[in-house]
């Protein structure tokens, strides 16, 4: 009886996908990997531009100095073998570019709002087509502020004007993380809407992504008044999910009816679970439905080894959920280093970013060889040069080549 328990076990975990975490890839099987999984469609290799990785270029800088620093970065990852970067235009409710909804970001002037010479969006966009790299406008849509002082954002900002008007108050919300707009205000919908639509009006990128912050909270205070309002027969969980749906529905069809060649993406947390239950993201829904988005690239932020979400077994679940592009995210920055999240006791789990030198490169060969995936996106830039992570840059360049 003990061995057809064992048998059936074995049989569980080959059918679901588990075995991977013992199937880990080894070096030897690093190849070259395939530009093309279609025909006509490239293989998208892209790297993550922080918004601080980007104002250290720009910050200070005239127009010349942001052309030769933007310059000099992008032919970079374009020497390593990159095709696509993906820049935070608008970390917070402020821009990188000329807006009329949101002020000039302090990341790149001296204080939120200030006016500058040039445009660093257009500067990124003009550079990028000339080295032939796709360019992708990275947004997050709801924060405002890493800081909960709603006197530190100019008085510009649409946020600090809703704070103060008794009517439109309700539209920001104030927590001990920071300052978000409330998903669940129309008004806030809609200057999301238009922001997007201004990005793809105005600048010629090839797709504008959102990445994985969507309702800050789980407390019912953020959204009580539109909840009672307008939740009707639904709970305050599905509720929450509808607004957030409606926006990303709504940004999808702004894109389409401005620019119809622009592709919108998202990049949720890996953990769909708690996407749904805790930021009130349906990204399952988003990735299988029509109308929501044109490509999904959750951040597989693991070793093979990880204990809670291996990156084999992780990368499996996205592809039995989504019907969209599929690209995954790649945690390049834990390279040299120990995740301590990987494992509860574990050492040599947790250390196994710390032990190998070729994990992202050996997950780069492992996403090749997969029809269902089109692509992965390195977080981020900065890494490709930190001491630490020098061995895993060199594995993962040949693993591009």
């Amino acid at each position: 009886m003990k061995k057809i328990l064992i048998t059936l076990l074995a049989l569980c975990l080959l059918l679901c996908g588990c075995t991977n975490y013992y199937s880990v890839p080894s070096a030897d099987t690093v190849k070259e990997v395939t530009i093309l999984k279609e025909e006509n469609k490239e293989f998208v290799k892209s790297v993550w531009f922080t918004f601080f990785e980007l104002s250290e270029m720009i910050k200070n800088k005239t127009e010349d100095e942001c052309k030769k620093n933007i310059s000099n970065a992008f032919s970079s990852v374009k020497e390593m073998g990159f095709n696509t970067v993906t820049v935070q235009v608008r970390p917070y409710a402020d821009a990188f570019y000329q807006s009329s909804y949101f002020p000039t970001s302090a990341y790149i002037v001296e204080n939120q709002g200030d006016s500058i010479d040039f445009d660093p969006l257009q500067i990124m966009c003009d550079t990028a087509k000339k080295l032939d790299l796709r360019i992708e406008a990275w947004v997050n849509p709801y924060r405002v502020s890493s800081s909960k002082n709603i006197s530190s954002l100019c008085d510009s900002n649409i946020a600090k004007k809703w704070f103060k008007s008794k009517k439109d108050k309700s539209n920001v919300f104030v927590s001990d993380n920071g300052i978000y707009f409330n998903p669940a205000s129309e008004k806030v919908t809609e200057l999301i809407v238009n922001g997007v639509k201004e990005l793809a009006e105005n600048y010629p990128v090839d797709a504008i992504h959102f990445d994985d912050y969507f309702y800050p909270t789980t407390k019912k205070d953020i959204d009580a008044a539109e909840f009672k309002e307008n939740g009707g027969d639904k709970s305050l969980s599905d509720f929450r999910r509808e607004c957030v749906s409606n926006m990303i529905k709504n940004v999808y069809s702004v894109i389409k009816s401005t620019n119809s060649s622009i592709r919108f993406g998202i990049s949720p947390a890996s953990n769909i679970d708690n996407d749904y239950n805790n930021l009130y993201a349906d990204v399952a829904r988003w990735a299988a439905e029509d109308g929501f988005c044109d490509y999904i690239c959750p951040q597989i932020y693991f070793g093979f080894r990880n204990v809670y979400q291996p990156f084999m077994f992780t990368t499996k679940k996205w592809i039995s959920v989504t019907q969209k592009d599929l690209y995954i995210g790649l945690p390049l920055y834990k390279a040299g280093k120990t995740d301590k999240f990987a494992a509860q006791y574990d050492t040599s789990i947790k250390n196994e970013f710390k032990n190998n030198s070729n994990i992202i490169a050996r997950q780069i060969t492992y996403l090749s060889k997969l029809d269902e995936i089109g692509g992965f996106y390195i977080f981020s830039y900065s890494s490709l040069f930190e001491k630490s992570c020098q061995e895993e840059v060199k594995n993962m360049i040949k693993a591009m080549q």
